[in-house]
C-alpha cells in the first residue's frame, strides 16, 4: 500500500476554504438566533471574522507561493511547487526534493524543519 503525501500549498488553501465554510456556517446559524440581538451579532461577527482569517490565510499562500520553486515532476511530468526542501506534486502526489543529501532517503517532512539534521 503506498503512503499518499500531499502537497503544503494545497494543505495551506485546504485549511482556508475550510475557514470560509464554518464562517458562512456560524453566521448561517446565528439566524436561528433573531430573538436574540446580541447572540446573532455575536455569531455574525464571529463568522466574519473567519472569513477575514480565511482572506489573510489565502494572501500570505499567495504571497509565499511566489517565492517556490517550480519544478517538472518526473512523475507525472507536469509542472509543479516545491515549497521546503522536501514537498509533494501538485498533481499526483509523488514525494519531491530539491537538495541532493536527501535523495534516496523515506519521505519525512520533518526534513523542512529548520531544527531537523539531515
Amino acid at each position: 500500500m503506498a503512503i499518499k503525501y500531499s502537497n503544503k500549498i494545497n494543505k495551506i488553501r485546504t485549511f482556508a476554504l475550510a475557514l470560509v465554510f464554518v464562517g458562512i456556517l456560524i453566521m448561517y446559524v446565528g439566524i436561528f438566533f433573531r430573538s436574540k440581538p446580541i447572540v446573532m451579532t455575536i455569531a455574525m461577527l464571529l463568522g466574519f471574522l473567519f472569513i477575514i482569517a480565511s482572506t489573510v490565510t489565502y494572501f500570505w499562500i499567495g504571497m509565499l507561493s511566489t517565492k517556490t520553486v517550480q519544478v517538472i515532476c518526473p512523475g507525472c511530468e507536469r509542472p509543479t511547487k516545491i515549497l521546503g526542501r522536501v514537498d509533494a506534486c501538485m498533481h499526483c502526489d509523488e514525494p519531491l526534493t530539491l537538495d541532493p543529501s536527501l535523495e534516496g532517503k523515506e519521505f519525512d517532512e520533518k526534513y523542512n524543519r529548520k531544527n531537523q539534521k539531515s
